[in-house]
């Protein structure tokens, strides 16, 4: 392999460097809920279409599951020692792109 085609990490930050902000900064809520967006729509979908053709009960299920994701999702980044604003974002974040997995 030659020299050139060689990509070391001072490489990396330099090319992202152009277009990264320098450090971290802050997400609004609105833009975890905009990249999210895809995921609510469909899961709303499935909530409403299994509470008309099946029960009010099996909706409720559903959101439960989903309510019992996303605190296991929160806890575990508690844990981890994240920030409350962050372990909120990243359970959200979290729990919808893991349960579009299967689509």
């Amino acid at each position: 392999m030659r020299l050139e085609h060689c990509v070391t990490r001072d490489h990396i930050e330099v090319w992202h460097g152009r277009v990264l902000p320098s450090g971290p900064e802050r997400i609004p809520f609105w833009v975890v809920l905009l990249g999210s967006f895809l995921p609510i729509l469909v899961w709303g979908g499935v909530a409403c279409f299994v509470y008309v053709v099946y029960d009010p009960l099996v909706a409720a299920v559903l959101g439960g599951l989903f309510a019992f994701f996303f605190l296991v999702g929160f806890a575990l980044r508690r844990k981890a020692r994240h920030s409350v604003r962050c372990s909120l974002y990243g359970a959200l974040g979290g729990v919808l792109d893991k349960s579009m997995a299967g689509f």
